[in-house]
């Protein structure tokens, strides 16, 4: 079988870079720090061709378009918004079939959806599921 060829970096913006969110992260007094540093190290581990920036005042990951922005004001827990971009799109209209057997994801919209982890335990116990989550829904950018 013949290996994926890697995914170009998005030209995003020059602000778009991991140095504008190791300084957002060092300067964030937050009390889910934690959580939202291991799951920026998870997203991150997803695919190599992963960007990441600062957007809507959180980090935000990106390949061609924004696909994850984390929600730093969700209730019980840290949420990451996965969506398919800032403007609508075709799968505005559509939706998409995302497999969810975790059942991690709460739709907002046909292009939205949050997953809320509660704590360190639960972003570790749900790690697979996330990755596979997040997988899914890279292959529909």
């Amino acid at each position: 079988m013949k290996p994926k060829p890697a995914r170009p970096r998005s030209p995003l913006p020059a602000l778009s870079s991991s140095g504008s969110v190791d300084v957002f992260l060092a300067n964030l007094d937050h009390p889910r720090k934690p959580e939202i540093l291991a799951l920026r190290q998870l997203i991150l581990s997803v695919d190599p061709a992963i960007g990441e920036a600062i957007k809507w005042n959180a980090p935000s990951f990106f390949i061609t378009e924004h696909f994850a922005t984390m929600n730093l004001r969700a209730r019980g827990g840290l949420g990451v918004i996965l969506h398919f971009g800032a403007k609508k799109n075709a799968i505005s209209e559509t939706g998409v079939s995302i497999p969810d057997p975790h059942s991690l994801l709460e739709w907002l919209a046909k292009d939205r959806a949050l997953v809320t982890f509660r704590d360190l335990e639960h972003i570790e116990a749900e790690r697979l599921a996330f990755t596979h989550l997040l997988q899914e829904w890279i292959r529909h950018l």
